[in-house]
């Protein structure tokens, strides 16, 4: 019984502390910039402080910004009130206008009429999608990441001090490009998951996987600046689910409200700046179950395997040589 009971509260504060980027990111701000204003209080540096120092004797106001406020209301302006909004305008405004003079033209009822609006409709939605969704989901995708970025770090050099960096390049490197396979399989799995044919099992079961991998993005970049590698990020995940759980709930439920693809990414990429500045400032609760729900075993010991195969004839060949 306490089992359950320590679980249940480790998801239930996950799902809290989720919440508090929400609200820490009003003066998230302020805070940086006053601790800017004092360089000798909170150890910024002899640069900073000497920067301090001529301020104060030109007489000038201390330099305000807002960048981690900017940063999201940037991303809220391009998935939202660009991308969403355009989206929303084309399939519930344009389309249905369009049909409408259509068929007023060539009669309501005639099969003319019908057979015209469709061909223009599926003509227009395949032009939009091509020259419109195509290159603006690609520019958002490259545009999201640089930004997710910048609060990740402008947050944690605030909270934590400067980042620490993995020991080498090729170490980089390699994470980088297994963490990303490693995503991808996951999210194979998560739609193989998802078609488990007992109702409501397959739905839950996608909220999970979907929850820990959310929670995952997360944590990523506060991990990653703490010089944690891929295997340790995942297995922390792993072992303390319960909390990562209830910290992905949230943007998880948010995103499957709509079928669409792209609608979902708008949602995710609006919300996901709130969600990185709560992973920063939270501290997980460790060890709240005995067992580990090991949800990323399936896809590592899958890469591994192909990583050893897409590597053994490069290694072999660099030996012959």
């Amino acid at each position: 019984m306490d089992s359950v009971y320590d679980t249940v509260g480790a998801a239930f504060k996950g799902f809290v502390d989720s919440l508090r980027g929400a609200v820490i990111i009003f003066y998230l701000d302020e805070s940086i910039n006053e601790q800017k204003r004092s360089p000798a209080r909170h150890e910024v540096g002899r640069r900073v402080a000497d920067n301090a120092i001529y301020r104060a004797d030109k007489k000038l106001p201390p330099k305000k910004e807002k960048k981690i406020l900017k940063r999201t209301l940037q991303c809220c302006g391009l998935n939202g009130g660009v991308f969403w909004l355009s989206i929303l305008l084309f399939d519930w405004g344009l389309l249905p206008l369009i049909k409408y003079l259509i068929l007023m033209v060539l009669g309501q009822n005639s099969n003319l009429g019908l057979t015209v609006s469709s061909i223009v409709e599926s003509s227009l939605s395949f032009i939009f999608s091509t020259m419109w969704v195509l290159p603006l989901l690609l520019l958002s995708k490259v545009v999201n990441g640089l930004w997710f970025q910048d609060i990740a770090d402008s947050v944690y050099r605030h909270s934590r001090g400067r980042p620490t960096n993995l020991s080498s390049v090729g170490k980089l490197i390699a994470d980088a490009m297994f963490n990303v396979l490693i995503q991808f399989l996951f999210l194979i799995q998560t739609m193989i998951i998802s078609y488990f044919p007992v109702s409501p099992f397959g739905y839950i079961f996608y909220l999970i996987h979907t929850c820990m991998l959310f929670a995952l993005y997360s944590f990523e970049y506060k991990m990653y600046n703490m010089g944690w590698e891929l295997h340790k990020r995942l297995n922390f995940i792993e072992a303390n689910w319960p909390y990562f759980i209830g910290f992905g709930l949230p943007l998880s439920v948010l995103t499957s409200l709509t079928s669409s693809y792209i609608i979902s990414g708008c949602i995710f990429s609006i919300l996901f700046p709130f969600f990185i500045i709560s992973a920063n400032e939270a501290e997980p609760l460790v060890n709240p179950s005995s067992s580990q729900l090991q949800l990323f075993s399936p896809v590592i010991a899958l890469s591994n395997a192909l990583f050893h195969q897409t590597m053994r004839p490069l290694v072999d060949q660099k030996k012959r040589t």
